[in-house]
């Protein structure tokens, strides 16, 4: 059977909301902030350490996170679960029991923020992502698996994604329920044989960096700001700019997106603190070929 267990510490979280508090249920940084505003306390060993006036204190406490940040849903299965209390790394520093996230640059089909499915060549991840697909039937039609991910190490990453919600973000009730039923079609399967015993699972919404398809997620989120990074010319030496834009237009014939300025503090002058953009900014527009888009992210400033 598995069991479920809270995440590790989310560090150096950028706000792109506004202020919110965050629920510390974590026990060591990871470097990926994805979204949710819930909390989730079962079977968290900080949870339970504590007296029961401070678990009351803590479960009755108000959690808002009106920004890009959550706690996601991991369970293991016994063999992981067993290791946990003392396992070490390879270093001498305890651990989780939990793999750490690539560090590697995102780009578009890695599995993470880069969305799409990434299998890496383990022989039951076919499987294991049949299965998530087939668990995501059962929910309504604007939840979507946006990134899919196993590794040689036996570790799962499901990220779900909510069409309709602004920033691509799943109730905590959604993201409780999936984790569930997914862990309930593994078990199903682990009995015949068909998938590893030791898998551990995440299951959790899109990363905040999340890198957006041109054109395809462009107008799903054409009214916030985005960080484009481009080049003006097709050559693969040509340097790279970026800037935090707004979506104005797309031609789909022409195959060009028009961008103008984002109404934010990297666009203003620093010297006249407070003022919004002038008149010539707000009429600045940069026509920009799809092929020439090299990252779109939503733009946390």
């Amino acid at each position: 059977m598995a069991r479920a267990m809270s995440s590790a510490t989310r560090n150096n979280m950028r706000n792109a909301v506004g202020a919110f508090l965050h629920l510390h249920l974590h026990l060591h940084p990871t470097p990926t902030p994805h979204f949710h505003y819930s909390s989730f306390h079962s079977h968290n060993p900080s949870f339970l350490s504590l007296s029961p006036q401070q678990q009351q204190q803590q479960l009755t406490t108000p959690h808002l996170c009106a920004s890009f940040s959550s706690t996601p849903l991991r369970f293991f299965t016994t063999t992981f679960s067993d290791n946990l209390p003392g396992e070490t790394s390879d270093e001498g520093a305890s651990t989780d029991g939990w793999e750490e996230e690539d560090t590697a640059d995102p780009k578009i089909g890695d599995g993470g923020d880069g969305g799409g499915v990434a299998l890496q060549n383990v022989p039951w991840g076919e499987r294991a992502h049949s299965i998530a697909k087939e668990v995501l039937t059962q929910f309504t039609e604007d939840l979507e698996l946006y990134a899919f991910k196993t590794t040689p190490r036996g570790y799962v990453y499901v990220r779900l994604d909510k069409i309709t919600n602004e920033y691509g973000c799943p109730s905590m009730e959604e993201l409780e329920r999936y984790n569930q039923e997914y862990k309930k079609r593994l078990d199903e399967v682990r009995a015949l044989g068909e998938i590893p015993d030791d898998l551990g699972i995440e299951i959790s919404s899109p990363g905040a960096e999340r890198i957006l398809k041109v054109p395809d997620d462009l107008s799903r989120f054409k009214d916030m700001p985005m960080r484009v990074c481009y080049t003006e010319n097709i050559e693969a030496d040509c340097p790279e700019e970026d800037g935090v834009f707004l979506l104005d237009s797309i031609d789909k014939d022409s195959e060009i997106c028009v961008w103008k300025l984002a109404n934010v503090k990297e666009n203003r002058d620093p010297l006249k603190k407070g003022r919004p953009l002038n008149r010539k900014q707000k009429d600045w527009r940069l026509k920009l070929p799809f092929n020439m888009h090299r990252m779109v992210t939503l733009y946390l400033g």
